[in-house]
């Protein structure tokens, strides 16, 4: 009885909120692509398999193909077949290093005459399958340091393997799965420290290295001695922050760098010391460690170990007035330019004079955004952006009411890589991330991406539907 209701209670599990939310996606970002490469001469590009277009209306055609199969295979067979998969992918991303062709400096295609795949966006996929199967076969014991450092090796090694292509913006995909680690209980305050850490180098750009040290340095102290609610603690720290305001006011550079919080320090640690509170002053220690070499390791680490186009990029999103603004620069201004020229309502639908001109490069890739911005305002790109929140959070919503632990974590891996997507390219078309080439998913023209974000979401709704079975 119960098999003879499986297609019924199957049909009745599909979520149709995340199911309207993807065909949604699909639809406007092939519009948008079609407004990108729109020619009045050919308004039927779209049926050309010659041209951009043509080839982009197929892989609708390929995803959505794929995309029903996958409703139709079982869901645990993406269980079985983790590990397989995810082997596959590994030795993928090992061949393209060796036969893949070069683009842009970026050997990350394997190219077999008019078809070509990205063997990174495979790799995302199957590493989501692999890691929910591992941690789902050890009950989230993440405690056991074994647990947790395999379970990084899974998504670290192709991560590696992709920035040896090299494709940053690729690999950087794969820190997304430190969101469903957190999910599984990793402690919160690795997370407070590595954006801690991140925001001091980025500031330490923007800034002197001098004044960031410093910030830290007090901030800290502060914080540690407020906590002793003494008045000496008070007045010392005000003491202190006036000393080092008159010695930035007189440029004196040694007297703030390195006397008065040299002062601060000393005064901090015996007041640790007599405590008799060593946890502390140990932390104190290896957080003032970590603050002085990043601060004043920034410059280094820019100058002589970041590569010259990895340089650019960050110039870009952080010091643009370093940049030639008919070079490097070009991209952003002209993809500002666009979606502020949209106004509130856009210029209308294949209105787009920029998009129209080209003057946005890779508008139909990297900077699709920008002609949703200039064509339908700020009410369409509002509209994509809360779209794409309601895909994450809809994510969300099957991990948690999911009654297996293998479909919890998948559905929080893709909830990371959907937000890591979105967030930085919509960000970096918007000047607030650095342009590092990460497309944004089902709207971006790319056969591969297209593919695999469909598969993704349909394994996703398949395992949802499970539930419901007796």
């Amino acid at each position: 009885m119960a098999q003879s209701q499986n297609p019924t209670i199957s049909n009745r599990g599909i979520d149709w909120i995340l199911l309207s939310i993807f065909i949604s996606l699909v639809v406007i970002g092939w519009m948008m692509v079609y407004s990108s490469n729109y020619d009045e001469k050919n308004v039927y590009s779209f049926l050309d398999m010659s041209s951009e277009m043509g080839r982009q209306t197929l892989w609708v055609v390929i995803a959505s193909v794929f995309f029903t199969v996958t409703l139709v295979i079982e869901w645990n067979f993406w269980n079985t077949f983790a590990i397989p998969m995810y082997v596959v992918s590994i030795v993928l991303l090992i061949l393209v290093l060796i036969f893949g062709e070069k683009i842009n400096g970026n050997r990350s295609w394997f190219n077999f005459g008019a078809a070509s795949f990205q063997p990174s966006e495979i790799a995302k996929f199957a590493t989501s399958l692999a890691l929910a199967s591992y941690l789902s076969f050890n009950k989230n014991n993440l405690r056991d340091n074994k647990v947790l450092f395999t379970a990084m090796g899974i998504f670290l090694l192709p991560m590696f393997l992709i920035m040896l292509q090299p494709d940053a913006g690729s690999a950087l995909v794969f820190a997304s799965f430190f969101m469903l680690l957190y999910r599984k209980g990793l402690s919160s305050w690795l997370y407070v420290l590595a954006f801690t850490l991140l925001l001091i180098f980025i500031f330490s750009l923007m800034f002197s290295p001098h004044l960031i040290f410093i910030l830290c340095l007090f901030g800290g102290f502060a914080i540690l001695l407020f906590s002793y609610r003494t008045t000496l603690a008070t007045i010392a720290v005000f003491i202190l922050s006036l000393a080092a305001s008159i010695a930035f006011n007189y440029n004196n550079l040694t007297l703030a760098t390195f006397v008065v919080p040299g002062v601060g320090f000393v005064a901090t640690a015996l007041l640790l010391f007599k405590e008799r509170n060593l946890r502390v002053l140990s932390f104190v220690l290896v957080a003032t460690f970590f603050i002085t070499t990043i601060s004043y390791g920034t410059d280094y680490l820019f100058e002589d170990v970041i590569k010259p186009h990895q340089q650019e990029r960050i110039n870009i999103w952080l010091r643009p007035e370093r940049c030639d603004p008919r070079g490097p620069l070009y991209n952003l201004i002209q993809s500002k330019l666009a979606i502020g020229s949209g106004g509130f309502l856009g210029k209308g639908y294949l209105h787009g004079e920029m998009t129209k001109l080209n003057y946005v490069p890779e508008q139909s890739t990297d900077f699709i955004f920008s002609v949703v911005g200039e064509e339908q305002g700020f009410m369409g790109t509002a509209s994509v952006i809360l779209l794409y929140l309601l895909l994450i959070i809809r994510s969300v919503v099957i991990a948690e009411r999911a009654k297996l632990e293998f479909i919890r974590n998948y559905a929080y891996c893709i909830a990371g890589i959907f937000f890591i997507h979105f967030f930085i390219n919509i960000g970096m078309t918007m000047g607030l991330m650095p342009i590092i080439g990460i497309p944004l998913p089902l709207l971006s023209r790319g056969g591969t991406s297209l593919l695999i974000f469909s598969v993704m979401i349909s394994v996703l709704i398949k395992m949802d539907a499970s539930r419901f079975r007796t």
